[in-house]
């Protein structure tokens, strides 16, 4: 049994490095952005934060889309079954494309009127619209790069994922600061920059997706597959990747709501307080997302293979590493904040906003990573995605956004008390969460021998 739980984590840990590599990269893009803002002035960072909400959900339709591809894939995979992991690829096409082309369309034509969703403040909108306009074609390109890479790790493939992340990643860093400040002559466009950076990077991260996928013997990129037609793998798609859609849309749509409430209540020094505050968080759960992701991959492949018991005790072993990884995340936050307090070009009362902020977070990352190695690794590793749908969106929408909403426009408490309330909501939902575990009734084997 020691035997095993070394060889899991092994196995856990061999994924989960390209994986907190791709995601640090990601990181480090944003914090590029913040840096390299930070010298233009508050209101672009305040907007940018905004802004990018919009990104923020249209990711969690493509992780949400991709997780169901992972869900399936893995165990197929397992299985031994390319035939049904293309036919599953194509189906997840079909929708990516659908919402990427809808929020590229809306960004390009519609941006004013997104950014007054976010703020009234007219100086928020128009440098927000201006980034938008930009991003729009990154949202497209986007919807079919997730779900390749998806189909990519779901195989194990999660080396070439990383490369291919750190290639695009680089060259948005430089373009960011090309566009930002103006270099090698062109044009300083501020916030729109960061945009544009990020556009032409997406652009040629998707070539080098084809690239990819003409060298591979499998796990191609053909837009070709969504004209696959297989009523049985479709109805298993939208039974387990609907449920992980719609939990991560519903999740991230509430999470988006945080910032509504914190830029319509609580001001704009709450605000740009609040972007190098996400931008701590996410350096403190690069290592448990990572696990959770590598976790799920693994799980899936053991109970593919139909090897229940095994997937058990896998994930018991998953479970002990995201509480060390959780505790290192709070460690990092905690590490992190004279850096942030220090460099932040913010006001003085900004400043103290953003030290509460960041203490806060040194513990709330626990909670985040326990959740999420749970519901979005171990739960829909075995197929179950149902249950973490209904779990988040009665914990978001039922408690943490109607007592945010409360809190700041109601009892009109004071701002860092609000984020206080807000940031308990991964905490109460941990009995339901954790019990659902232990009873194991995740724990299933979803291929099908006939499609």
């Amino acid at each position: 049994m020691n035997r095993n739980k070394k060889k899991y984590r092994s196995q856990i840990l061999k994924l989960t490095i390209p994986i907190v590599l791709q995601n640090l990269l990601s990181v480090a893009v944003n914090s590029a952005d913040v840096v390299m803002l930070n010298y233009v002035g508050q209101s672009h960072i305040s907007a940018v934060s905004l802004a990018a909400q919009y990104a923020s959900v249209l990711f969690m339709i493509f992780y949400g889309l991709g997780t169901g591809v992972t869900m399936l894939c893995s165990q197929y995979y397992g299985k031994g079954d390319m035939k049904a992991i293309d036919v599953i690829e194509g189906i997840a096409l079909r929708f990516s494309l659908l919402a990427a082309f809808a929020f590229g369309a809306c960004a390009m034509f519609f941006p004013r009127y997104m950014m007054r969703v976010f703020t009234p403040d007219p100086e928020l909108i128009t440098i927000g619209a201006s980034y938008l306009r930009n991003i729009s074609v990154a949202y497209i390109c986007w919807g079919v790069i997730e779900i390749y890479l998806s189909t990519l790790r779901s195989i194990g493939r999660v080396t070439i994922s990383t490369v291919l992340n750190t290639i695009a990643f680089s060259l948005n860093i430089l373009l960011n600061a090309v566009f930002i400040f103006g270099l090698f002559g062109a044009p300083q466009l501020g916030a729109a920059g960061v945009a544009l950076a990020t556009s032409i990077s997406r652009v040629i991260e998707l070539i080098l997706c084809i690239i990819v996928s003409i060298r591979s013997k499998n796990a191609k990129l053909k837009l070709s597959y969504m004209f696959i037609k297989n009523d049985l793998l479709l109805k298993d798609f939208f039974k387990m990747a609907l449920p992980a859609m719609l939990n991560d849309v519903s999740w991230g749509l509430a999470f988006s709501m945080y910032s509504v409430i914190i830029g319509q209540f609580l001001g704009s020094d709450v605000v740009a307080a609040y972007s190098f505050t996400s931008l701590a968080r996410n350096f403190g759960t690069i290592l448990c997302f990572g696990v959770a992701s590598a976790g799920g991959i693994l799980l899936g492949q053991i109970i593919g293979e139909n090897r229940l018991e095994d997937a058990d005790e896998a994930s018991k072993t998953l479970m002990k590493m995201t509480v060390l990884f959780g505790a290192i995340g709070g460690l990092i936050i905690f590490l992190l904040m004279p850096i942030f307090l220090s460099f932040a070009n913010l006001t003085p009362l900004g400043k103290d906003y953003l030290k509460t902020m960041l203490f806060i977070n040194t513990y709330y990352v626990m909670g985040a990573a326990v959740n999420t190695t749970l519901i979005a690794g171990v739960f829909r590793a075995g197929g179950d995605s149902r249950w973490g749908f209904i779990c988040d969106t009665i914990d978001m929408w039922c408690y943490a956004v109607p007592l945010g909403f409360i809190a700041a426009a109601l009892l009109k408490l004071p701002p860092m008390w609000v984020y206080f309330l807000l940031c308990t909501d991964e905490f109460v939902k941990w009995p339901w969460v954790i019990g659902h575990y232990k009873s194991k009734k995740w724990l299933r084997n979803i291929t099908r021998d006939e499609y």
